[in-house]
């Protein structure tokens, strides 16, 4: 038959041992979203994008341009960079 082992064991144990990165600012997963369109990415999640825009405090629709968004976000990183 099968392993009398239960299935999620090493599953369990990766997840007990496993280095979890520490949580960004919203700050700094904005800068690194900017960063990676600078080197040629394209985003693909707008939802994700729209997460980091909210964390900042833009009001962002659900219907908004992708585009619109990220250049609101650039915006807000400069007055953030003035500002601190």
């Amino acid at each position: 038959m099968g392993s009398r082992r239960p299935k999620g064991i090493i599953a369990w144990l990766k997840d007990k041992f496993s280095v979890r990165p520490a949580p960004t600012s919203e700050i700094a997963r904005a800068q690194s979203l900017i960063a990676a369109i600078d080197r040629g990415g394209i985003p693909l999640n707008t939802a994700r994008v729209n997460a980091i825009a909210r964390d900042l405090g833009l009001e962002v629709s659900r219907h908004a341009a992708v585009e619109q968004t990220i250049l609101r976000i650039r915006q807000a990183l400069t007055r953030v960079g003035r500002d601190g």
